[in-house]
Order: structure tokens, then C-alpha cells, then sequence
């Protein structure tokens, strides 16, 4: 019965640090997928829009680390609304409508992708 029991911890430590390198390993990966997205971003929004460049300059990102989970977010922190008004279109004060321009629904889709590969490979 004994040898049972401490196959039994032995088992549930070897997962314990499993756990421990998958969440390590996420939270990095999580890190360098945002921060690749916020430069992507920047250089998009930089060629799509010209301007000031107070728009590209406002995107960064932030990492919430949860007790077994990683999230990233990616906005702009200068003009918050912006995006939304940018990539889906507005209606104009004279009636007529700004057409959207897609500039983040594709970083968002290689970014899922460059996650996904680079968890694998990490793990």
C-alpha cells in the first residue's frame, strides 16, 4: 500500500511542475505575441492612416496573469475610441458615412496563428 501512495505523489508532483512550465511558458509566449502585435500595429497604422501619428503611437499592451491563465490586450491608450471608428466605418455630422478600414481584424488573425505556432514549439 505504500508503494502505491507514493507512485500516486510521485505522479502528482511530476504533473505539479508540468503545470508550472505550461503556465511559465504561456505567460511568455503571451508576452512576446502582444508586444509583436503592438509593433505591427504601429507600423499599419502608420502607413494606412499618416496623420500626426498620434494614432500609431497610442497602441500598447497589457499582459493579466491569472491564477492558471494568461491574457494579453492590445488598444490604443492615446485615442481609446479611435480603433472601433477606424476599422468599422462612422456615420459623418453631414449625413453621409466613412467607410470602415480592416487594419486590425488582420494582426488579430496572424497573431492567433503566431501564438498557436510558438506555444507548440515552446512546449
Amino acid at each position: 500500500m505504500a508503494k502505491q501512495i507514493d507512485l500516486a505523489l510521485e505522479v502528482n508532483k511530476i504533473l505539479q511542475e508540468y503545470g508550472e512550465d505550461v503556465y511559465a511558458s504561456v505567460n511568455q509566449v503571451t508576452k512576446e505575441v502582444t508586444k509583436a502585435g503592438v509593433k505591427k500595429l504601429k507600423a499599419d497604422a502608420k502607413n494606412s492612416f499618416g496623420g500626426t501619428g498620434k494614432y500609431a503611437k497610442g497602441w500598447t499592451s497589457q499582459v493579466e496573469t491569472g491564477h492558471i491563465s494568461a491574457q494579453g490586450v492590445i488598444y490604443n491608450k492615446d485615442l481609446p475610441g479611435m480603433p472601433h471608428l477606424l476599422e468599422h466605418g462612422h456615420a459623418l455630422r453631414s449625413g453621409g458615412r466613412v467607410p470602415g478600414k480592416a487594419h486590425i481584424a488582420p494582426v488579430e488573425e496572424e497573431l492567433e496563428k503566431t501564438f498557436e505556432r510558438a506555444l507548440r514549439r515552446e512546449l
